[in-house]
């Protein structure tokens, strides 16, 4: 397991910490009610969140009540399942065999080998869930049933990147009502030689899966910094590392970060003389509808 495991626990203070532990060890052994020290109802709900972002493998349990006496220094905590106690044993043998078999497939593999092997199979084998089916936002609905929503595939993830050694957390930003973006996003840190970079798997998914049936897959959110990464995606809620190396950008990693519309001109002509798709980044300028033009009459 990688060290991120516990990222959020370790924001929290030693209070805070004692609810974590004891929600983390209560739903691990899906029992049905369990004490936790007394909080409040905001301060339950963040480390009940907390918990299940560290832990992508406590994918059952989704919402929880709870109730306390005056006199009492603990709440007494109740989850509710999303499946009855031996269909979540079940699922749980499958999910752990299944991470097990895909983490197996690229365990020769360098780090930077492994984060694209992560990415590349949410990208191909995970469909986007318009529907927001409830297990969709856990690892249960992108690894078992590829269907998944932005929670689900940033789960998913971060759980390989667990079984793979490699330092992962789940970023998430809040809504903005004003700009239209009504839900909350999740998406990936992650830290690659000793750097840490943003991943967001939803994003290339998207772009990749709404062109054509066998699109190239795309790399347009893999390793950015956090200049790149905030023009689109809203403010973070909980605090994550600094990302601020831009040198790993996928796309200027391969040369295919252009500046030049001689170098847009070189690589098409070599595309068309090899019959290959180009698919390349542009950072020459901003990406005007003059700029468009421009780049098109050379294309």
């Amino acid at each position: 397991m990688s060290k991120a495991s516990n990222y959020y626990y370790e924001q929290l203070n030693k209070e805070q910490q004692k609810a974590y532990y004891a929600m983390k060890e209560g739903l691990l052994n899906q029992q049905d009610s369990f004490a936790v020290p007394m909080l409040d109802k905001k301060e339950l709900s963040d480390i009940y969140f907390m918990v299940r972002m560290d832990c992508p493998e406590i994918f059952y349990s989704v919402r929880f009540s709870y109730r306390y006496y005056p006199d009492s220094t603990a709440v007494e905590f109740i989850p509710e399942y999303l499946f009855q106690k031996d269909k979540i044993r079940e699922h749980r043998q499958a999910m752990q065999a299944r991470v097990k078999k895909l983490a197996r497939q690229a365990q020769g593999l360098d780090e930077k080998g492994k984060e694209l092997f992560i990415h590349d199979f949410i990208v191909q084998n995970v469909r986007y869930d318009k529907l927001k089916k409830e297990y969709s936002h856990e690892i249960i609905g992108a690894l078992g049933n590829g269907v998944a929503v932005c929670e689900g595939m940033a789960k998913a993830v971060k759980i390989l990147c667990d079984e793979l050694g490699i330092w992962c957390i789940i970023a998430l930003s809040e809504a903005n009502h004003e700009k239209g973006i009504k839900y909350r996003h999740a998406w990936n840190v992650i830290k690659i030689g000793g750097q840490y970079y943003h991943l967001d798997a939803t994003f290339d998914n998207s772009l990749t899966r709404g062109a054509r049936e066998d699109a190239e897959c795309r790399y347009d959110y893999f390793n950015l910094d956090d200049k790149a990464m905030f023009r689109d995606h809203e403010p973070l809620i909980a605090p994550a590392p600094a990302c601020t190396d831009n040198g790993h950008f996928y796309y200027k990693e391969k040369k295919l970060s252009f500046t030049k519309m001689e170098e847009v001109k070189k690589r098409a002509q070599q595309a068309v003389k090899k019959g290959k798709v180009l698919t390349f980044h542009w950072r020459g300028s901003y990406l005007t509808r003059d700029v468009l033009r421009e780049i098109l009459n050379v294309l």
